[in-house]
């Protein structure tokens, strides 16, 4: 379980402010779950005055979903993923429905989130938002994975026997 520091002032505010300027409230207690927020607050500064904190690399809609995730987490801490994974259904890997919920989302906002929890340093909002990538490509074929993904496949037909033949193991 990833643990939740206590901030010496859970009353101060932060305004996390997104890529396109738009302002997400929340306390300094909550966003110092973010590595990246910890070490940008002034601890010099008066704690009754609120702290802008610019993350130019993260859009308002993908922000707007972090700070539900950091608010959420203190109340119920997300308890570690077993892994390897065991399921392609986030409700059977995840054993807390909220967390399988919240990856419940389009592919492009699940990619931004991990794109920010990896900017802002969000160990628990990676790993969640990760599995739920991992449990899109479990059991699938590189074929399948390429549909899932809108991938191209770069491969030419010689390139893909050249590839199974070097790799007869793994299909025995």
């Amino acid at each position: 379980m990833a643990e939740f520091k206590e901030s010496s002032d859970a009353t101060r505010i932060l305004h996390l402010i997104s890529q396109e300027g738009e302002s997400f409230d929340t306390t300094a207690k909550v966003g110092e779950l973010s590595k990246l927020v910890q070490t940008m607050i002034d601890q010099d500064a008066d704690q009754d005055e609120a702290q802008d904190i610019p993350l130019p690399n993260v859009k308002s809609q993908v922000l707007a979903k972090v700070v539900e995730f950091l608010q959420y987490y203190p109340t119920d801490p997300m308890i570690d993923i077993e892994k390897p994974i065991k399921s392609t259904k986030m409700e059977e890997i995840m054993s807390q429905e909220w967390y399988a919920k919240f990856v419940d989302v389009e592919q492009e906002l699940l990619f931004e989130l991990i794109l920010a929890a990896n900017y802002m340093d969000i160990k628990p909002l990676l790993d969640v938002t990760c599995c739920a990538v991992a449990s899109q490509i479990k059991n699938k074929t590189p074929d399948e994975i390429r549909a899932t993904f809108n991938l191209p496949n770069d491969f030419t037909p010689e390139e893909v026997e050249q590839v199974k033949k070097a790799n007869q193991w793994a299909n025995e």
